[in-house]
């Protein structure tokens, strides 16, 4: 009997290090990926039922940690320094493993999209070539193939929660409007995830642009997002109120970018930079 506990106790610890492993590869994207893509797709699909919600999500997390494994597969340099928690650093997997991981996540991705529809298959796919091309292919040390790539990386995630929670196999053309600003905005202001991580980037190799220009990149995005913040309700023609709103929390962001310049700091504001690309979608959506 003691035989049979001890091993059941061994099982048991075991599984709760690999369930610990992979929260740990996700850890830091689900108040930046998971629930902001959620909430993008949930208001472009008001009537959707909790099933679908449900399922939403689950494709989400998936695909969430295929990306992530793949990233840090390449980023225990820099993770050694920025976030020496996770799981290539801190020793609890090596990097076969890691690979081997991000691999079957590709086939389990698919095959979790497969039940959705020609268009989520396509959008995990996509998302799969874009962490081939920004990982090894090396894009994500150009400050510039980098954003591209991030601008892949999230529009995959948006079209396929999107499909999965609308029941749609193509996006009507609200949506499909809001994704495209969506991807403007992420292209032009996306180096706003760079700054937190300067320190690491720079022993790695990489070239983003707050290593690039660190004075202007920070000037940059001071204007980026106010700007973008007055534009964005003259062409949906918000009302006064919802304008004002939304002119403020870019304003807000983008001083905090500038004025605070600690990495505590700049991870809050890219939290913040989250929160306002998906009122873009839920403003557009609703319009």
């Amino acid at each position: 009997m003691s035989t049979r506990n001890s091993r059941a106790h061994v099982t048991l610890s075991r599984a709760a290090h690999h369930l610990q492993t992979i929260f740990l590869f996700t850890r830091s994207d689900y108040k930046t990926i998971l629930f902001p893509v959620t909430l993008s797709a949930a208001a472009a699909s008001p009537s959707a039922g909790l099933g679908d919600l449900a399922y939403t999500v689950t494709w989400i997390w998936f695909h969430l940690l295929q990306a992530n494994v793949s990233n840090q597969t390449y980023s225990k340099h820099e993770d050694l320094v920025n976030k020496p928690w996770r799981p290539l650093p801190s020793g609890r997997i090596n990097v076969h493993e890691s690979r081997k991981l991000r691999w079957s996540l590709v086939v389990i991705c698919l095959g979790l999209s497969s039940w959705f529809g020609r268009g989520v298959v396509f959008s995990s796919a996509a998302l799969s070539v874009v962490e081939f091309i920004h990982d090894d292919l090396g894009f994500s040390h150009h400050p510039v193939y980098k954003n591209l790539c991030n601008v892949g990386g999230y529009l995959t995630f948006e079209l396929g929660a999107t499909l999965i929670l609308s029941s749609k196999t193509s996006l009507d053309r609200v949506t499909f409007i809001a994704l495209c600003m969506s991807g403007l905005i992420i292209f032009t202001t996306i180096h706003a995830q760079d700054f937190g991580d300067a320190e690491g980037d720079r022993i790695s190799g990489r070239r983003t642009l707050p290593i690039v220009a660190p004075e202007g990149s920070r000037t940059y995005i001071l204007a980026a997002l106010p700007l973008w913040s007055l534009i964005l309700p003259t062409i949906w023609d918000l009302g006064p109120l919802s304008s004002v709103i939304f002119i403020m929390m870019g304003a807000f962001v983008g001083v905090q970018y500038f004025r605070f310049r600690d990495a505590p700091h700049d991870e809050l504001s890219y939290v913040l930079y989250n929160v306002c690309l998906r009122l873009v979608n839920f403003w557009a959506s609703g319009n």
